[in-house]
């Protein structure tokens, strides 16, 4: 077995998400020395957050780095359509929006992931790990004074002054840190998939409700991303019942579609996730802070996860750059930093179980045809409320704005 290895750094971020990647090169940026961790090899993975909203693009403006950033591939969504009963309308127009950019980008997150990684690389203190997860905590008393992780060379130990957990809804960081996860619940799974796009197909996103049936399809410029959502627990049904039901039943609830859902040939083009929505009681513990997933599980609803985690790594920077140069962090900072974020987390998950509760579930619930409700009939008639989903979505409640300076 190799011999234990051991390093020292200012702060050490388990987890290379967006979180934890953007907090990472902030910190950075400002002077401050970190170590990120990330336990694949590679950014390189399906079906993860890849909506980078106005909110976000806003703060790569604020760093200078918008133009660079929106050369790689990505394509832009000005507005969200909904097709309810055989009724389409915009449901929300980006249009309006006080941001440079008035569109939310689809763009595949290892690509978002590797930009930011590559900025930080540019700074002398940034470093990422890759092959390097977190296993467990280094204490000193009731202090978190580092991590222990598990790399391709072996075990890793690195001190630091400040750790952050920002390793995701399963967090190993969280629970060994022995933080408290309120549950909220989540009535809905997700299945994840992609299917061809012809260019006779409409070129905009599109949620389509039909009784029993809820798809939504994000144009992903040569295809489909296309998200199924099944009831809680429901994938053992949808397997019994066989992957031909599976694509009747898309098909069904969008039938220019029906001509390609052969592609799905087995279940391995099909991809679950579980949906969790979640939030830890409190985000941190001497020595320790949560952000992003870590803190705070969110549904798909409005695809707002990857901007929540980066509106916490930005509010964070703000909070730790200058304590951190100094040395150790004092407790009412960590604090300040869940009281600074924990607002718009509980208004956003309280909105989305609104929506799962209200509108999803008795969707998924429905046998007979669909009553279009009152709040779809206002937005398709009157295109001035299509602008308040849009600031909904697009900005998030509290959004953050870069207050780190840039120290080379």
């Amino acid at each position: 077995m190799a011999e234990p290895r051991t390093l020292t750094t200012t702060c050490c971020i388990a987890g290379g998400g967006p979180a934890g990647v953007m907090l990472g090169f902030l910190l950075a940026r400002a002077g401050v020395e970190v170590v990120v961790l990330e336990k694949h090899a590679d950014f390189l993975r399906d079906f993860r957050g890849d909506t980078v909203h106005p909110s976000t693009l806003e703060v790569m403006h604020e760093l200078g780095l918008l133009e660079r950033f929106l050369e790689r591939p990505h394509q832009e969504l000005s507005e969200i359509r909904g097709k309810i009963g055989g009724v389409e309308s915009v449901v929300a127009d980006f249009s309006h929006l006080p941001t440079h950019c008035k569109f939310v980008a689809m763009m595949p997150q290892w690509h978002f992931l590797d930009f930011l990684a590559d900025e930080g690389r540019k700074y002398p203190t940034f470093r990422l790990i890759m092959e390097a997860r977190a296993r467990d905590l280094v204490f000193e008393g009731e202090r978190v004074a580092g991590i222990v992780a598990e790399t391709a060379e072996g075990p890793l130990t690195i001190h630091a002054d400040l750790t952050v957990g920002a390793d995701g809804r399963r967090s190993d960081v969280r629970e060994a840190a022995g933080l408290k996860v309120i549950d909220l619940g989540a009535p809905i799974d997700v299945l994840w998939m992609r299917l061809g796009k012809r260019p006779s197909d409409p070129t905009a996103s599109l949620g389509r409700f039909d009784p029993g049936k809820l798809l939504v399809m994000i144009d992903r410029g040569d295809y489909w991303q296309c998200a199924f959502v099944i009831a809680k627990g429901g994938i053992d049904k949808i397997k019994a019942e066989g992957l031909p039901a599976l694509r009747r039943r898309i098909a069904a609830v969008a039938p220019e579609l029906s001509d390609r859902v052969d592609q799905l040939a087995t279940w391995d083009d099909i991809k679950l996730l579980t949906v969790t929505l979640d939030r830890l009681e409190r985000w941190w513990r001497p020595g320790l802070v949560c952000i992003g997933d870590a803190a705070h599980a969110m549904s798909p609803v409005g695809g707002v996860g990857i901007n929540l985690a980066i509106q916490d790594a930005v509010a964070a920077a703000n909070i730790l750059a200058a304590p951190l140069k100094k040395g150790r962090v004092a407790d009412a900072t960590l604090a300040a930093i869940q009281k600074r974020r924990e607002w718009p987390t509980k208004v956003t998950q309280a909105a989305q179980r609104l929506i799962q509760e209200r509108i999803i579930v008795p969707v998924l619930n429905e046998d007979e045809a669909l009553p279009v409700p009152l709040p779809f009939r206002l937005l398709q008639r009157y295109s001035l409320l299509r602008r308040l989903p849009a600031r909904a979505i697009g900005m998030g409640v509290r959004p953050e704005h870069v207050r780190t300076p840039k120290s080379h």
